[in-house]
């Protein structure tokens, strides 16, 4: 009888290794197809150049950090990936619960759109998250296991608009992406903050860049985003990204830690935090590494 149990154990083991082994490969092709679809927006064309005095005409403080972080002659990449580490909170307002994450998230600012592939675990049990802006459509996926969905949004132009904000809000990392020759229309403020907005397809996305004396972006603000907690109806807050740290890579000057918060009528409540790990510049890539 010990052994026949043994032997069911082992067996149901086998299986179970072999279910979740297929769901990581539908997982990491399913990611892989819409990298594919992302790096074909990217173009084969040469690198172009950026140039200092063609910054004429925007907002002093966007001019002011452009020149501080792209050296003048500075190649502006058509594709860039980032691999991160960091923290989700998934706690709630007073009772934080942080957990870590990892994940690779590819650039392509002619598109412009992104691709977010993260894990993390809760419980032990792993978590795959995606994300993504391809093609004019957001998306967001969420499986326990790669296998079981605990979130899947995708279309619509609140969706498109969300994920394009969101591109808008992490070109800090890729800076050339916030030129105007990569659409992004400025407007001035005052000589601390400016306005962009940037169109993609009928999406689009608009954010407050808020500058510091050292003319950096100290954070990247929203008026108004759709804050849902998943426990109350979804409701309409501020929200802000926040710079913590600089630093050197590739020849420019891009943020190496951050924080993101909702402005809660209670208070901020940071959900995010993240470093990236290494970021690449037009790195060759058939678009299937995971």
């Amino acid at each position: 009888m010990i052994v026949r149990l043994a032997i069911a154990a082992v067996a149901l083991a086998a299986v179970a290794a072999t279910v979740l082994t297929h769901a990581r490969r539908r997982w990491d092709a399913a990611t892989a197809d819409l990298r594919r679809r992302l790096l074909a927006r990217a173009g084969a064309s040469g690198r172009a150049a950026f140039e200092a005095a063609r910054l004429d005409g925007l907002p002093a403080p966007v001019a002011r950090y452009l020149r501080a972080v792209l050296p003048d002659g500075q190649p502006m990449p058509r594709h860039v990936r980032i691999d991160w580490a960091g923290e989700f909170n998934l706690g709630k307002p007073g009772a934080d619960r942080w957990l870590p994450f990892t994940a690779r998230q590819d650039f392509v600012p002619a598109a412009p759109g992104f691709v977010w592939d993260a894990r993390m675990r809760m419980g032990g049990i792993a978590v795959h998250v995606r994300d993504g802006f391809v093609d004019g459509e957001g998306s967001m996926l969420g499986k326990i296991l790669g296998l079981a969905t605990v979130v899947d949004r995708r279309g619509g132009e609140a969706m498109a608009v969300a994920a394009l904000q969101r591109y808008l809000g992490e070109a800090i990392w890729l800076p050339g992406a916030l030129l105007p020759a990569a659409g992004v229309q400025w407007q001035p403020i005052d000589g601390r903050r400016a306005q962009a907005t940037l169109v993609a397809g009928t999406a689009r996305a608009t954010l407050e860049f808020r500058f510091g004396a050292d003319g950096m972006i100290e954070s990247v603000y929203a008026a108004s985003r759709t804050y849902d907690d998943g426990r109350n109806p979804p409701s309409q807050h501020p929200w802000r990204a926040r710079v913590l740290r600089y630093g050197q890579v590739d020849g420019m000057t891009v943020p190496v830690e951050a924080v993101v918060e909702w402005l809660l009528p209670t208070g901020a409540y940071a959900y995010w935090r993240g470093r990236p790990l290494r970021i690449a510049f037009d790195e060759p890539t058939s678009g299937t590494d995971g």
